[in-house]
């Protein structure tokens, strides 16, 4: 679908006098310095070869004047250059090639010399001229390598020399007879006539295999004898055509090495144009057959490999013609030098274009294409050389709707080629319309408004209106033309741009660039005379289209973008500058608020501005829509950039196709051909031609979200269900906007199943912030609040979304006035698609038609059931007490009426009440089922389905206010708690009942916790208890309380139920209460207390104390230092501390610790494959697949537990050891306080001055533990904070690895999570000052 645009033409036509009127005679590229190399010379007038370099260079307008982009010349060197040969009258250059890394340019002769000229770099010290070496038969053809390593020479003794680039001899070949014996080819047909199917007959007649016709190789009439030489592309292999004398014409193919790898089969009428094309896959060359002439294909082993014929406009008669070949460096496009023109063909789909021609007034003497810009030419005649440069375009119309008809027009010689991709999507070669016009085109441009398309050729250009017929784009229809005669007719047209009025511009060459512009009438269908403007630096234009109107703009050799003011006066006025020159641009309104316009625009490597910022670096193809900047990139990505006022708020999307709209995956090297974004597409060429049309979600969101913004629902609708689009968005993306306009959004889809399918389509889910983020930044900070307005503020969890869209949507359907059977349709699914769903409602109306219409009740009845469970349907028919309804739900399901029939109709002969309390037990509604026997006053009944059905709460609402039933009921509940041993529950309900033993039973059985309600319940009973009684059960509370550590509830229980001031004082003492202990003593009058039972108490309590502190401190010592050890050692040699030490036999084997897989194939994992579990580890673990069972897990666990040492786990069992002794001795500090209180009160200084200072010792002890043991905790814990991955991040690999078994136990312990915890705090104990501490 690319056409050849012009993007740099001049031509240098050498004075006369600085070469004696000597013609060009061969060309060649300086590839380092972009300069030409010609030759002129040796002729029989004069025998000098004279060598010139042709440069160009811009000139700066501001500083030169009228200065246009000059072609300088100087002449390298001259020398005397006759023939050696007396056969030979006047010698010629056979080939010509410029070394630049050593400023070198090689010339070999007919004759047989081969010359070298090197130049310098400073040109003053001139130039050194040298024969490097001669053949004596003289040479006939020669070609360099294209690594230039090496020269392939043809003599005219029939052999073929190699020789190195320091003209060494490496090898050489005859060319004899017997070469043409190397290659039996056997075609077996493919693709030819002879293997196609030609009906039963023929087939019957002659065998397939053999073709109509064998060539024999019969010479051209033409043939002019020459011998032609080309390389393959990486030098590997190079092909000679020449003349087999007296046999035929031959193409040999050399490896790099000399050897004859293949010659060619024959062919009648083959000439000697050759060219291998540089991908290496065809060797090009020409056959005449009668007055057609063809350009047919080898592959390397001589097989012919298709052709096409040669198109000249006026069928131009070719016999005469000396043809040559040569395919560019990137092997795109086929140049065919005819005698008064260069054709350029290019293929696309098997299909061969001439998209090129070039009109010349003498015949060439050589061609040559450019070795590092592909599409850089030149062509030399006897007179002057053309230079010119060509970018690969496609000619497509706007992009813009409502004119945006996706036409690309494409140049295939005189036939213009047009596709509308909006109307129809026709695969090249084909076209929709094809155009015939006088001449081979030369560029086709179509207005910005899409109304006009102007097609350039070389002798003219045509105008054409572009027509649709309901959103149908017709064939464009004929308007005007321009014949280019009289002062016109030597200009040579290059590329032409088309206005919206019609107004043609068509920038020529004649000596210099020319810029007409041709005004156009539309009533008179003629064009105004021209408008011209010497172009001097205008390197290429394009229309575009403004609220202003359309206008042309240029861009100049300086980078410099400027705009034609009006075609009256070509006026310019300065836009921009962009850094580097961009063959491709599009001028587009990216800050039209300033009234400047902004261009986007891509280079020769691939590099995408936007005015003077660079977007990306690997842009292959793009195109300027409305909304987007789309763009294909050399990683075979599709991407979209929104378009903004300011183009520094052009957001380039990330290369991450999963999760991002804005870029997608498209199969390699498929380029942009056109957009629609009236149809949401986009078209791709791949690249071996076809066509593909896809619809990028970027583009098919972005256009669901303007058409819901215009309130067109139902195209909105209908994109989201052809192309698959979650259809909440229609009510995510403007929700206050749906819920105001459900009538619209209802009467706007018209049909009942595409409301149906809109509610069945509803989810929770906010999917314009999960699914289809809107990426596009907001204008300013106003329309940012304005979007934020419009989304709904987060409401309670009662609150759903589609509940809301179902209650409007039920809301406007109800409204109606008329309820047909679509409405009634749509009213169902709404409340079945409730969230819950509403089936009840949804059955009242289906029940409301039964008394209405039967027949649409039960089409009802069939879309209810299509759009929920049949069997939860009947349950909620029932439910309804409307059996009818019930039975005509039943009959939609496939249960056998034997199953529903005879339940029915047991209901039907049951009275109201108890029908109803049959049919909610059946459905296990046992709470209404309840209530129907509450109010049947079946109590007794009741009663036992309370029992039953364990509805006690239930049933105690029923009878709050029927007090006999109640007490019943309740009783009940009382037993069924303690039954289910809820002890506590079970009394309190008795305690209501006044019901005293029963609650002392359960108050009792609850345990120590209920001891005063158990105490106050047994004082209540009547008949009441005996003392005795009485004192066992208060004995029994204290022991159990004693038992539970609650020592002053023990000392409580004694003292006030069981009279025991000894024993009250003594468990306050055990509990560390001195202080309560000294006040009743002295209270209850009892100072012997003081010596029997406080003072032991005291010593026992300091026994106990000195203990545990004694037991701390031995800990401490022990456990700390090990653990320093333990992280030395782990820090010193990891592999040996999480592995274990080696034997002395082994330990000089390798350990086979490597990021990747050992040549030794080990069963055991390695320190990083261990504990990781990654696909590709060595051994089980590395597997993915886990061997370890729960039995082993135990196991691993216990080892974990127990932190045996030498295991990977002590480390963690002491440090949690000393996390524990660390919090006991916290805990434990108010009690040793209160003893060393207690003591002191007893004047015991001294003891209280030991345990206060062991005490002292101990948590100085626990402080530096704490800092040694944990000694960044907090900062770690921190830190893992900070760093943490949210889950479904980090992956790269989306792969998320879980050990199991024994690895999840290794792997809890090497992911330390127990070292991150916060250490345990030590506080300081309070220290009495009566002791002097």
């Amino acid at each position: 679908m690319r056409n050849l645009r012009n993007i740099h033409y001049d031509a240098w036509q050498p004075p006369a006098d600085d070469f004696h009127g000597e013609p060009l005679s061969s060309c060649c590229w300086d590839p380092a310095k972009d300069e030409l190399l010609c030759t002129f010379g040796p002729s029989e007038r004069d025998g000098y070869i004279r060598l010139v370099r042709v440069s160009e260079h811009v000139t700066d307008p501001a500083t030169a004047g009228a200065a246009r982009p000059k072609v300088e010349h100087h002449q390298v060197a001259s020398w005397e250059a006759l023939s050696p040969n007396p056969d030979l009258p006047v010698d010629r250059v056979v080939s010509l090639h410029h070394f630049s890394d050593t400023l070198t340019t090689v010339l070999v002769l007919e004759g047989g010399d081969i010359v070298i000229v090197r130049e310098y770099d400073n040109p003053q010290d001139g130039v050194h001229i040298e024969i490097m070496g001669s053949i004596d038969e003289g040479i006939t053809a020669a070609g360099w390598s294209p690594d230039e390593e090496l020269l392939a020479i043809a003599t005219k003794a029939q052999t073929v020399v190699f020789m190195s680039r320091s003209f060494e001899g490496i090898a050489d070949a005859a060319m004899t007879p017997e070469d043409l014996q190397l290659s039996k080819q056997v075609s077996v047909g493919w693709g030819k006539k002879e293997t196609q199917f030609q009906g039963k007959g023929a087939k019957a007649l002659r065998d397939p295999t053999i073709p109509e016709k064998v060539d024999q190789g019969v010479l051209s009439s033409q043939d002019d004898s020459r011998v032609t030489i080309s390389w393959r592309g990486d030098g590997a292999y190079v092909a000679i055509n020449s003349i087999e004398p007296g046999i035929r014409r031959v193409i040999r193919v050399y490896s790099r090495e000399g050897v004859l790898d293949s010659v060619s089969e024959a062919v009648d009428g083959m000439e000697g144009a050759l060219s291998w094309r540089p991908a290496g896959n065809l060797i090009a060359s020409i056959q005449r057959k009668g007055e057609s002439v063809d350009v047919i294909f080898f592959e390397r082993n001589g097989l012919r490999h298709g052709e096409f014929s040669l198109r000249v406009p006026g069928r131009r008669d070719l016999s005469a013609d000396q043809i040559g070949l040569e395919w560019n460096s990137d092997s795109t496009v086929l140049s065919v030098t005819l005698d008064d023109r260069v054709q350029f063909w290019t293929m696309g789909n098997y299909h061969w274009y001439l998209k090129q021609e070039i009109l010349l007034k003498e015949k060439p003497r050589g061609s040559r294409w450019h070795p590092e810009k592909p599409l850089r030419f030149t062509v030399i005649v006897p007179s002057h050389a053309l230079l010119a440069e060509y970018a690969f375009a496609i000619s497509r119309g706007s992009l813009l709707p409502p004119n945006d008809h996706g036409a690309v027009a494409v140049i295939d010689g005189q036939t213009l080629k047009i596709t509308p991709f909006r109307t129809a999507n026709v695969p090249p070669p084909m076209a929709m319309y094809e155009i015939e016009v006088k001449s081979s085109i030369v560029d086709v441009a179509f207005s910005p408004d899409h109304a006009y398309m102007a097609v350039l050729h070389q002798t003219g250009f045509d105008l054409y209106q572009w027509h649709t017929k309901a959103q149908r784009s017709l064939r464009p229809s004929y308007q005007a033309s321009v014949e280019f005669d009289g002062a016109s007719a030597d200009v040579a047209p290059l590329s032409i741009a088309s206005q919206n009025d019609g107004s043609v511009a068509v920038l020529g060459y004649e000596n210099q660039p020319e810029l007409y512009v041709y005004p156009f009438q539309p009533d008179s269908k003629q064009f105004l005379p021209a408008v011209r403007e010497a172009a001097r630096f205008i390197f290429g234009f394009a229309s575009h289209q403004s609220e202003a109107g359309s206008y042309i703009v240029t861009q100049d050799t300086h980078r410099r973008y400027q705009k034609l003011q009006s075609c009256e006066s070509t006026g310019s006025a300065l836009m921009y500058q962009v850094p580097v020159q961009l063959p491709w641009f599009t001028p587009v309104g990216l800050e039209a608020g300033q009234g400047r316009l902004g261009v986007v625009g891509l280079s020769r490597n691939g590099h995408l501005y936007a005015n003077q910022r660079q977007l990306v670096k690997n842009c292959t193809s793009y195109l300027v829509t409305e909304d987007h900047i789309i763009f294909t990139t050399t990683n075979h990505l599709l991407k979209f950039i929104h378009r903004t006022e300011e183009v520094n708020d052009l957001e380039v999307p990330a290369d991450d196709p999963e999760k991002d709209e804005r870029c997608r995956s498209i199969e390699r090297g498929a380029r942009l051909v056109t957009a629609v974004p009236t149809n949401m597409s986009l078209i791709l060429q791949m690249p071996r031609g076809n066509l593909e049309t896809i619809y990028p979600r970027a583009m098919v969101v972005a256009g669901i979200r303007q058409l819901i913004e215009e309130k067109n629902y139902a195209r909105a609708f209908s994109y989201c269900r052809t192309q698959r689009v979650d259809m909440n968005i229609l009510y995510d993306h403007k929700p206050q906007q749906f819920l105001d306009n459900v009538s619209l959004f209802l009467e706007q889809l018209s049909d009942c199943t595409y409301v149906d399918l809109f509610l069945s389509s509803l989810r929770e889910e906010d999917v314009t912030q999960t699914m289809y983020v809107n990426t596009k930044p907001s204008k300013n900070e106003a329309n940012l609040f304005q979007s934020m307005s419009d989304v709904p503020v987060a409401s309670s969890s009662d609150t759903s979304k589609v509940n809301t869209i179902c209650g409007a949507v039920l809301e406007s359907l109800q409204s109606r006035k008329t309820a047909d059977h679509e409405t009634l349709q749509n009213i169902i699914t709404a409340n079945v698609c409730k969230n819950p769903p509403a089936l009840e409602d949804g059955l009242l109306v289906v029940a409301k038609l039964m008394q209405e219409d039967e027949q649409l009740a039960e089409r009802a009845v069939e879309h209810i059931c299509f759009l929920a469970d049949v069997n939860t349907l009947y349950d909620e028919a029932l439910g309804l007490y409307n059996l009818d309804l019930a039975l005509l739900v039943a009959q939609q399901s496939q249960r056998d009426p034997r199953e529903y029939l005879p339940f029915v109709q047991s209901l039907h002969q049951l009275p109201e009440l108890r029908r109803k309390f049959a049919t909610d037990d059946h459905l296990g509604r046992y709470t209404k089922a309840l209530a129907h026997l509450q109010t049947l006053n079946a109590h007794q009944e009741a009663q036992d389905y309370t029992v039953k059905h364990t509805l006690y709460a239930e049933a105690l609402k029923l009878y709050r206010y029927d007090a006999p039933n109640l007490t019943v009921i309740t009783r009940l509940y009382a037993e069924f708690l303690e039954s289910r041993s809820r002890y506590r529950e079970a009394g309190l309900t008795y305690e209501s009942l006044q019901d005293y033993a029963g609650a002392t039973r359960s108050y009792r059985a609850a345990g120590a916790a209920c001891w005063r309600e158990a105490l106050f319940t047994a004082s209540l009973q009547q008949p009441a208890l005996a003392p005795e009684a009485l004192a066992d059960l208060a004995t029994a509370l204290a022991d159990a309380l004693y038992e539970a550590k609650d020592y002053a509830a023990a000392a409580t229980v004694q003292l006030d139920h069981l009279s025991s001031l000894e024993t009250a004082v003594r468990y306050l003492c055990k509990g560390y209460q001195f202080a309560d202990a000294l006040r009743l003593s002295i209270l209850h009058k009892r100072p012997d207390l003081l010596e029997s039972t406080i003072d032991p108490g005291l010593a026992d309590a300091l026994g106990s104390s000195t203990e545990f502190l004694a037991d701390c401190k031995a800990q401490l010592r022990a456990q700390v230092p090990r653990i320093l050890e333990l992280r030395r050692k782990a820090a010193e040699d990891p592999l040996a501390f999480y592995e274990g030490e080696r034997s002395g036999a082994l330990a000089d084997l390798p350990d086979d610790v490597s990021v990747a897989a050992s040549s030794r194939v080990s069963t055991s994992a390695s320190l990083f494959t261990r504990y990781t579990g990654k696909a590709g580890s060595v051994g089980t673990a590395g597997t993915g697949i886990s061997r370890a069972t729960s039995k082993n897990r135990k196991r691993e666990e216990k080892k974990r537990a127990r932190g045996r040492k030498g295991t990977v786990y002590e480390e963690e069992y002491l440090v949690n050891s000393v996390r524990r002794l660390v919090e006991r001795v916290e805990a434990t500090k108010a009690e040793l306080e209160r003893l060393v209180f207690g003591l002191v009160r007893r004047a015991m200084f001294e003891r209280a001055r030991s345990v206060e200072a062991l005490m002292a010792e101990v948590l100085d002890g626990c402080r530096k533990a704490v800092g040694e043991v944990f000694p960044a905790a907090a900062q770690e814990a921190a830190a893992a904070n900070d760093s943490a991955v949210p889950e479904g991040e980090g992956h790269g690999d989306g792969e998320d690895w879980r050990p199991v078994g024994a690895d999840a136990v290794l792997a809890a312990n090497l992911e330390q999570k127990w070292r991150t915890q916060a250490p345990p705090a030590v506080t300081a104990m309070e220290r009495l000052s009566l002791l002097g501490s």
